[in-house]
């Protein structure tokens, strides 16, 4: 299993650099961020001094979308860090949520992010492709290489990720979900005529690794992720308004625990502490993320690897990056992965 590293662009940008070439140092093979151009700084003018600082490092956000740049500048941008610094992007990729809802847009149409995916791929490897009705190439593209990644709940983003994604990027750790998920994805991958092996599956959500498994460490903990069911219920509630509170097409282990939910300030996304995640409870919490000591992280992840999860990417924004990056690096990817870190 791989392991990825997801952080928020805060300034300064050099502590964004510093964790992730800790994680690179404690075998993490991949660095994402957030994309949001209001509330945090670009993150492609990142990727190039963490680029410039790793060896090996895989970038990318997690997840960006077609509406807030053209998808020509989406391509060259990625394909001029590829030749840069050697093939180490990748494309994740969505409708759209806080960069489109910040700045007063709705989130893009599956259709256009179907359509986006293919021209932003094509262009950043060389091909031709059609944009706004001009056929358009970068002429300066040699053996470029972009794998995009889409971000998926409902039905028809799961059956889009698995017609038309490299990747399949689910931002929750629940076991139960996981596995209906994947199985949607890979059946659309079939259907597809392609191999649903192909599609590479990454889970994402927050990591807290405590010292014992105490209650008020585990407490600790939750209140550090908490924020983490409140960004999912953005999209959950986006679910519940197109197929209902009880739809076969959703599954209710899902949908359930936004009922109580008010509403959503942007000004904390993704944040410890975010006041606009009261609704979420404990079971929520616990089942989304990955707490406790590095026995329960563990034996989370190889659930999660035994359902067919490619890589598990850390969410670490809370009070414990550093130890967080540190302990993944010394106990549990070596565990995971039966390497012997002795």
């Amino acid at each position: 299993m791989d392991f990825g590293l997801v952080l928020q662009t805060d300034p300064p940008a050099s502590e964004v650099v510093g964790l992730m070439r800790r994680a690179e140092r404690n075998g993490f093979r991949y660095g994402w961020t957030f994309d949001s151009a209001v509330l945090w700084q670009e993150p492609f003018v990142i990727y190039s001094r963490i680029l410039e600082h790793t060896t090996t490092l895989h970038v990318g956000p997690m997840v960006t979308n077609p509406g807030t740049r053209t998808w020509e500048v989406t391509a060259s941008t990625f394909a001029t860090l590829n030749e840069m610094y050697g093939n180490r992007t990748v494309c994740g990729i969505g409708r759209g949520d806080s960069a489109m809802r910040v700045a007063g847009r709705k989130p893009d149409t599956l259709a256009r992010l179907g359509e986006a995916m293919g021209v932003i791929r094509d262009l950043a490897e060389g091909r031709e492709a059609e944009v706004d009705g001009r056929t358009l190439r970068l002429p300066w593209v040699r053996g470029g290489r972009l794998p995009v990644w889409m971000a998926a709940y409902g039905p028809r983003a799961l059956a889009l990720a698995g017609q038309k994604a490299d990747g399949f990027i689910l931002q929750l750790a629940d076991p139960f979900l996981t596995e209906w998920m994947v199985k949607a994805v890979r059946r659309a991958a079939a259907e597809a005529g392609r191999d649903p092996a192909s599609v590479t599956v990454c889970v994402a959500a927050p990591a807290y690794v405590t010292a014992d498994d105490s209650p008020e460490a585990l407490a600790h903990a939750r209140e550090q992720c908490r924020w983490f069911g409140g960004m999912v219920g953005n999209h959950v509630a986006d679910l519940v308004s197109r197929y209902g509170e009880h739809s076969e097409a959703v599954p209710e282990e899902l949908t359930a625990y936004v009922k109580e939910r008010e509403g959503y300030d942007y000004s904390h996304h993704g944040r410890a502490g975010n006041p606009s995640t009261d609704f979420v409870p404990d079971e929520i919490v616990d089942r989304f993320c990955l707490l406790g000591p590095a026995a329960a992280h563990i034996e989370k992840l190889q659930a999660l690897r035994a359902l067919g999860v490619d890589q598990f990417a850390v969410y670490d924004m809370h009070d414990a990056k550093e130890a967080t990056i540190d302990a993944y690096g010394a106990e549990i990817i070596p565990a995971v992965n039966g390497v012997n870190a002795g």
